[in-house]
């Protein structure tokens, strides 16, 4: 889904495989193609290891598409590849709200069990998840403190990390989703690798790259 348009992108899903396997359609990934370098680095937040972002909005069907790719992608990591999520915010709303949710479960340790089911609260339920009073009742519905989770969800350490990912998302000029970062170094995304298996396939190739400096 594009920053200005927020239309649907046109992107590929399949069984997930690595660029050696993938090379039977193309060639090798080519910068400036099927990947882009930042022109800055970042850095990572766990050095030693070797980052990969998924930058992401729950409001996005392709993003809910390509969850279970991911998923099963990021269990085969090896144990040097760190992995971790960044929500964006391409405006106020509803993806600040997003934003929010996401965060808020991330400091109550919530993920693992509600990620999937916001996903599925909005492409499945057809909720909104906008407003705190749909959001703590969604919420209450799932077995979690309501209560607690919008005493977080409206903390200034939430709203810290809302300005640390949209920073994030504009160092990465990040203007569709789902896109992938890599070390602090580089990015690509369905659109750009062709589909996103093939945007995995890239990650893949990135990070070996990145593993023989």
């Amino acid at each position: 889904m594009k920053r200005r348009h927020f239309s649907a992108s046109v992107l590929g899903l399949g069984a997930t495989a690595s660029w050696s396997a993938a090379r039977a359609q193309s060639s090798v990934p080519v910068e400036g193609t099927h990947y882009i370098r930042l022109s800055q680095p970042q850095p990572v937040l766990e050095p030693g290891k070797i980052e990969v972002i998924e930058f992401f909005w729950y409001g996005c069907p392709h993003c809910n598409e390509f969850e279970p790719r991911l998923e099963a992608w990021v269990k085969r990591l090896p144990a040097d590849v760190a992995f971790r999520r960044v929500p964006v915010a391409f405006r106020d709303e509803p993806f600040g709200t997003h934003q929010r949710i996401y965060y808020t479960l991330e400091t109550m340790g919530l993920l693992d069990t509600m990620h999937k089911r916001v996903f599925a609260a909005i492409h499945v339920d057809h909720l909104r998840l906008d407003k705190p009073a749909e959001i703590g009742e969604f919420m209450q519905k799932n077995g979690v403190d309501s209560a607690k989770f919008m005493s977080i969800f409206n903390s200034f350490a939430i709203q810290t990390k809302m300005k640390q990912a949209r920073t994030l998302a504009d160092v990465y000029k990040i203007d569709g989703v789902p896109a992938l970062g890599v070390n602090g170094q580089y990015f690509t995304s369905g659109t750009l690798a062709g589909s996103n298996d093939r945007a995995l396939a890239v990650v893949d190739f990135l990070v070996a790259r990145s593993r023989k400096k």
